[in-house]
């Protein structure tokens, strides 16, 4: 059990590493077709790539997947375009701590006991990395990572619930075509007159980047892991985002939000040590172990 919450932690440390890579590497395309342009350039060529590497079939899908897949695609489409809006507003380290509240309510709600103690840790370092009693966050980029925050923890749920109906990434091949859909809709007409051939298949690079390897790594990730322990393993994904705003867009955090790091830091690895998910059997939860030997039996 131990070895599966290992793999899984680690699965989704590569995870927020690839997020944050690109959306740094998406900062840069704001100026040139907004940020709402970017977060639909992303999800248009995840929802193509996905449909071409997986080649979902109907057949292959029970309506329950379906139902699930289809609202994973619009939290996902919700949490991307958010986000996005966030960043223009807001420090990528700032906007990040912000969106981590929505898998900080999943660690508190889900996680038992004595796994209460890592999201009160890890909610004290997002205090010290956003500084609310300064007053100089931007009130409509906080809305809208508030709001971003909300459609994560709703990812979550959902992907977890998609990963146990289907197998494999086959999921995926329901949510990002779903989408991109959506992204096109909200966003499509007003994005459209301002891509460029040249843009338009940077997209790809930047899909890959993000979100379709990271959200391969959570799906994967969150068949090893509780919904619990890996909201707040998502600690670990602002002090991600202030070193990749610190190295790659020069933004240069203080002394108070560095603390801040050590704190969501602390947190991921306590979250880490637990958290394995365990499946049930007829005489009540088995760790994965313990199911195979019963299988084989």
């Amino acid at each position: 059990m131990r070895n599966e919450s290992r793999i899984g932690a680690g699965m989704a440390v590569a995870s927020m590493l690839c997020v944050q890579l690109g959306l740094a590497v998406s900062v840069g395309l704001i100026d040139r077709i907004g940020a709402e342009g970017a977060a639909w350039l992303r999800l248009f060529w995840a929802g193509v790539l996905m449909l071409v590497i997986v080649r979902p079939r109907r057949s292959h899908f029970s309506r329950t997947a379906l139902r699930y897949g289809v609202a994973l695609g619009v939290v996902t489409a919700g949490v991307t375009m958010l986000f996005m809006a966030a960043v223009e507003r807001l420090p990528l380290g700032t906007a990040s701590a912000l969106e981590f509240l929505g898998p900080l309510g999943v660690a508190v709600l889900r996680g038992g006991a004595g796994t209460r103690t890592w999201p009160v840790l890890a909610g004290a370092g997002v205090l010290l990395l956003t500084q609310p009693w300064s007053g100089g966050a931007d009130p409509v980029g906080v809305a809208f990572a508030l709001a971003a925050a909300c459609c994560w923890a709703a990812y979550i749920l959902l992907t977890q619930r998609v990963g146990d109906e289907v197998t494999g990434i086959g999921g995926l091949a329901i949510s990002m075509p779903v989408a991109a859909l959506t992204a096109t809709v909200v966003a499509g007409p007003g994005v459209l007159d301002r891509i460029t051939p040249e843009l338009f298949l940077l997209g790809i690079g930047l899909a890959v980047l993000l979100p379709v390897v990271p959200f391969t790594l959570e799906l994967l990730a969150l068949r090893r892991l509780d919904a619990g322990a890996f909201g707040t393993l998502m600690a670990l994904e602002p002090a991600f985002a202030m070193l990749i705003g610190l190295v790659a867009l020069g933004q240069v955090p203080d002394v108070l939000a560095v603390a801040g790091i050590g704190l969501v830091v602390a947190a991921g690895i306590g979250a880490e040590r637990g958290g394995a998910r365990a499946v049930s059997g007829p005489d009540g939860p088995l760790e994965r172990d313990e199911l195979a030997v019963e299988v084989a039996q």
